[in-house]
């Protein structure tokens, strides 16, 4: 597993999001849970990302327990605060209780990393929230700080903050906006960009189909228009059917001897701007699959000119939600 630098840490390019063990995405049993962890971490991946949120703090317990079950080290551990029963409520004592509580279920006395959960624009632009997260840092509550954003706009109010060392943002083959309106900008600062979606909710994996069913637990299936939060976190704010249609279209550009999935996520990891990638996966079989597009050698400069005209003739104008 290659690694890139993260702040003053080197981290796996290819970590793991921890979304699908905490909720949203149907139901997978702790067992399998510890089994996915433990097969990313002895396939090299040291990066992992969570949330409070994600399962009402499952996720956040299942890491500290795989942590202390498997003794692993040097493991990067990036929660996330700011959503909860209370959102849109980002004040200090929320913040602060949101901390508390990562701190408590991952057991740690400092967090590696937490990052603003998409809170709204308008409270990145007043600031204060980050005042918070510098005082959470002066106290050592927190390592470091970065923020998950959901368009560019927010992306750049966030490097505007002193002391900012991350941006989570969604970035894949059907979203390509960020190369020319945010890596740069990044590259400039120092700020690491944590790449969420790699895989567009599973349409760039190339197995979803017109008649594919979703749990009814699965946000694939609950919030195809955001019914319940940004309609970009899902299929990459395309409709389901436009997004299966495009997924198709794809498939005679993969290279031979690669899934689409592995096209997609070395596609990503061949911009230099991005510090890590973090595919999620629901069964311990598909980690390895993920990790692989690490050893795959870059893409050639025909497939990227290529999958760039796809974008801009076929996808762009059907995107949905902030970007």
């Amino acid at each position: 597993m290659k690694q890139r630098q993260f702040d003053n840490k080197q981290v796996s390019e290819v970590g793991l999001g921890t979304w699908q063990i905490g909720g949203s995405w149907g139901e997978v049993s702790e067992d399998e849970s510890l089994a996915i962890l433990r097969e990313a971490y002895e396939n090299g991946v040291n990066f992992f990302d969570t949330a409070n949120v994600y399962g009402s703090g499952k996720s956040e317990k299942l890491i500290a327990r795989f942590l202390k079950e498997s003794g692993a080290k040097d493991v990067f551990v990036a929660t996330k605060c700011g959503r909860g029963a209370q959102f849109p409520d980002v004040s200090e004592q929320i913040l602060r209780e949101h901390t508390e509580g990562s701190l408590g279920r991952l057991g740690v006395e400092s967090l590696d990393l937490t990052q603003l959960h998409c809170v709204p624009t308008e409270e990145l632009r007043k600031g204060e929230v980050f005042e918070t997260l510098r005082k959470l840092k002066s106290e050592g509550k927190i390592q470091r700080f970065g923020a998950s954003v959901e368009s560019m706009e927010e992306a750049h109010l966030c490097l505007a903050q002193d002391g900012l060392v991350s941006l989570q943002i969604i970035f894949n083959i059907f979203r390509q906006k960020p190369i020319a309106d945010l890596f740069d900008a990044a590259q400039a600062k120092g700020v690491a960009l944590i790449v969420r979606l790699p895989l567009a909710s599973g349409l760039l994996s190339g197995k979803i189909t017109p008649d594919t069913q979703f749990d009814k637990a699965d946000h694939r299936n609950f919030n195809r228009d955001g019914a319940s939060f940004n309609v970009g976190e899902t299929f990459a704010g395309l409709g389901f059917e436009k997004g299966v249609e495009l997924s198709q279209e794809l498939q005679p550009l993969v290279p031979e001897g690669l899934t689409m999935a592995q096209m997609a996520q070395r596609w990503i990891l061949d911009f230099p701007a991005v510090t890590t990638i973090i595919p999620g996966a629901s069964k311990s079989a598909q980690v390895g699959a993920n990790v692989s597009v690490s050893d795959l050698p870059p893409l050639s400069d025909e497939l990227h000119a290529k999958l760039r005209d796809f974008y801009s003739s076929r996808v762009k104008e059907h995107i949905r939600g902030p970007y």
